[in-house]
């Protein structure tokens, strides 16, 4: 073998830096955005956040593009909650006499106790109890078991195996389970609804009207009583259908998931990124003032490059650099987010002035052809990003849906399907719903070719139950 040389063409894609920065920029959420631009800021003495003294423009086309996006976007937007000045949370705190807070001093801030979760707030009360250490293992094995919801819904068997301990027995873990029950939320630890029931009943006071029937339903006719069926029990039971009936609102009064409330997730607020209002007769875009921080370069440490040393100089240049990269690819995450819901409104002005049953069908390919970028960037800017309407609050992506064939050639969106079924059902007789046919024949008749399936499908994403259901509901 000789040793030779090859020549070889090939194509390849490379990402740059600033390109790099500009699709991860584009791909947060406002939340998010501001979070990474207070970090960046810490990071990069070159770089200020709007408001800080010494923040000069990193240059005067930069300053007046932001400055003039920012001021349109103020005009626009309808204020957040969170963004309005008059807010009395301080009412309630005494302020010594003479004057308010000293100069220098911070102002306090309402702050929110951290959640405590399910678990930990069970193992509080554990620590309570007067358990020996063999109880208190399983005790804390049966907590780690329990779901959001409060159950143990794979049973004993696997917290006996958590224990690892072959001397204890499911009678050991079955009377430690009983006291968990009797802690707070009661019926903890339960192994499916009849035993959570029973155990949250048990510890009503003896003397509660109709207890024993209440008990007594939920041990033998728990079924018969999801179907509200009450005078099937009466007849079982051998009591007249009122004392049923007061029962059964005893135990409508219980918890069937008594985890829920301390298991669940903390409530997350969105914060539009954009506005839509009426204006001269238009549909109109704005955006959010936080979708535009204006930013500038920190005049003081900008000054030192031509005085610095070689290598403190070499640093602030490319800190420099950075702050201008950043400032010029928020610049462009604020346009491509304008550019983008614009597209939006204009193909679903329908849905702003009608509702959901006038929203059409809408796919990505139409607002990356329309606007002359790729699928993949129009992907990124509709995720997690919110769109403030007259008619609420959406996601960029609750726009884009699927059609389905009407009579004419044309098509439907499947939300204004949805929102179709959804008003055939409020109108409904109570006594004689709609069934999945029934609503599907009406769209039919309407124009809407959808099949019975495809409604049931609807249906159940609406979380509107079947009409045998409702049927007893109402």
């Amino acid at each position: 073998m000789k040793p030779g040389l090859q020549l070889r063409l090939n194509q390849q894609l490379t990402l740059t830096p600033q390109l790099q920065q500009a699709i991860r920029l584009l791909q947060l959420s406002r939340l998010e955005l501001e979070s990474e631009l207070r970090e960046l800021a810490e990071s990069n003495p070159l770089l200020e956040l709007e408001g800080d003294a010494d923040a000069a423009p990193a240059d005067a086309a930069a300053e007046d593009a932001t400055t003039d996006r920012a001021d349109a976007a103020d005009a626009g937007a309808e204020p957040l909650d969170s963004e309005r000045t008059e807010e009395p949370w301080d009412e309630g705190f005494d302020v010594p006499s003479g004057g308010g807070a000293h100069d220098g001093d911070e102002a306090f801030e309402p702050q929110d106790a951290a959640p405590i979760g399910l678990h930990e707030h069970l193992l509080q009360q554990v620590e309570l109890l007067k358990l020996s250490p063999r109880d208190r293992a399983i005790a804390i094995a049966l907590i780690d078991a329990v779901d959001e919801d409060g159950y143990l819904r794979e049973g004993l068997a696997p917290v006996q195996a958590a224990l690892r301990d072959d001397t204890v027995d499911v009678a050991e873990i079955e009377a430690v389970r009983h006291r968990i029950q009797q802690l707070d939320p009661t019926g903890i630890a339960s192994l499916d609804l009849r035993d959570c029931l029973t155990a949250q009943l048990r510890t009503l006071a003896p003397d509660t009207a109709h207890l024993h029937l209440a008990q007594a339903i939920v041990a033998d006719h728990l079924d018969t009583l999801a179907k509200r069926d009450l005078a099937r029990i009466a007849r079982g039971l051998q009591v007249p259908p009122e004392a049923v009936a007061e029962a059964a609102a005893l135990i409508r009064a219980l918890d069937p998931r008594p985890g829920a409330a301390l298991g669940a997730a903390p409530v997350e607020y969105v914060a539009p990124d954009a506005y839509v209002v009426r204006e001269h007769g238009r549909w109109r875009v704005h955006l959010a003032a936080g979708n535009q921080p204006r930013l500038g370069i920190n005049r003081h440490y900008s000054g030192l490059i031509a005085r610095a040393r070689r290598e403190d100089a070499a640093y602030l240049k490319g800190q420099l650099q950075e702050a201008r990269w950043l400032i010029k690819s928020l610049q462009q995450r604020a346009d491509t987010l304008q550019r983008v819901a614009e597209a939006i409104v204009r193909q679903q002005s329908a849905f702003l002035d009608y509702g959901p049953e006038a929203m059409r069908p809408l796919v990505l390919r139409e607002i990356a052809e329309e606007v002359g970028m790729h699928e993949s960037t129009i992907s990124r800017v509709t995720t997690r990003k919110y769109l403030h309407t007259p008619r609420g609050t959406f996601e960029f992506k609750y726009f884009f849906s699927s059609g389905v064939a009407t009579e004419d050639g044309g098509a439907a969106s499947a939300t204004a399907v949805q929102a179709l079924i959804r008003k055939l059902v409020d109108v409904e007789n109570p006594r004689r719903p709609l069934s999945d046919q029934a609503l599907a024949d009406e769209l039919n008749h309407r124009g809407i070719q959808v099949a019975r399936r495809t409604v049931a499908k609807y249906r159940e994403a609406l979380r509107i139950p079947s009409s045998s259901e409702r049927q007893r509901a109402g």
